[in-house]
């Protein structure tokens, strides 16, 4: 099973039009804002001597952070526009980059035999995620997992809903880079708030830690406040 042609062109489409600009992405934040604190929720689950997998990389900017606090990172994106942009972006090739589909269940077992067990990192993956698909992309986390690995997942809240429309309904309309993902067609924050425990339950994964913490964006709004998205967060193990 693979994505849908709709879903993956959306995507294209959307990295082909970014520039290589640090920020460009609304979500591109300095990892100061996402990669560093999420680190130390999960590290104290897991092996840092695992190296990290980060689910829906785009750009890479968390995954070269991810590289200094684990044995090695591995940025991977259903978007090859994506990887290329993560890969101009690390000319010194602090992490590496891969193109793949997280529905693709043979192409997620062919990452995992190469591999072997690793931590994961996944950022605001399943929540954009077409509701068909969404159980697929929890159940690459615990296939990447294995015995050893640990997870990180952060995934919008229902709150994010009135956020993005707060930013919409701005004086000018959505900031620029709010806008470019409406015009593609993605879709933030569209899943429920009870839909995410059920899906990494029936995943086999058992949540080991859990809370909430907003993600900062790079875009504002009218009044100069960051937009910053609620969401929650789960440390994870394979069951």
């Amino acid at each position: 099973m693979d994505v849908t042609p709709r879903y993956r062109e959306s995507w294209e489409g959307y990295w082909r039009e970014t520039s290589d600009a640090p920020g460009e992405a609304i979500w591109d934040a300095d990892p100061a804002f996402s990669a560093a604190p999420h680190s130390e929720l999960l590290l104290p689950h897991a092996d840092a001597s695992l190296p990290v997998v980060d689910l829906g990389c785009g750009s890479g900017t968390q995954t070269r952070y991810l590289a200094t606090r684990f044995a090695g990172a591995i940025g991977v994106d259903l978007s090859r526009a994506a990887v290329d942009h993560a890969r101009r972006a690390d000319p010194a090739g602090v992490a590496r980059y891969e193109q793949l589909d997280l529905v693709d269940q043979a192409a997620v077992r062919a990452l995992s035999e190469r591999t072997g067990d690793v931590n994961v990192y996944m950022r605001a993956v399943i929540h954009q995620s077409e509701p068909q698909d969404r159980p697929a992309v929890a159940g690459a986390v615990a296939t990447l997992l294995g015995a050893r690995g640990r997870a990180f997942v952060t995934e919008l809240t229902s709150g994010s809903k009135d956020v993005l429309r707060r930013a919409a309904e701005g004086p000018g309309g959505p900031p620029e880079k709010l806008r470019r993902v409406f015009a593609h067609g993605l879709r933030p924050a569209d899943s429920e708030d009870d839909e995410m425990p059920e899906l990494l339950r029936a995943a086999g994964l058992t949540v080991l830690a859990s809370g909430q913490a907003p993600l900062p964006q790079t875009e504002y709004l009218a009044d100069g406040t960051r937009i910053e998205l609620p969401a929650s967060w789960y440390v994870l193990a394979k069951r």
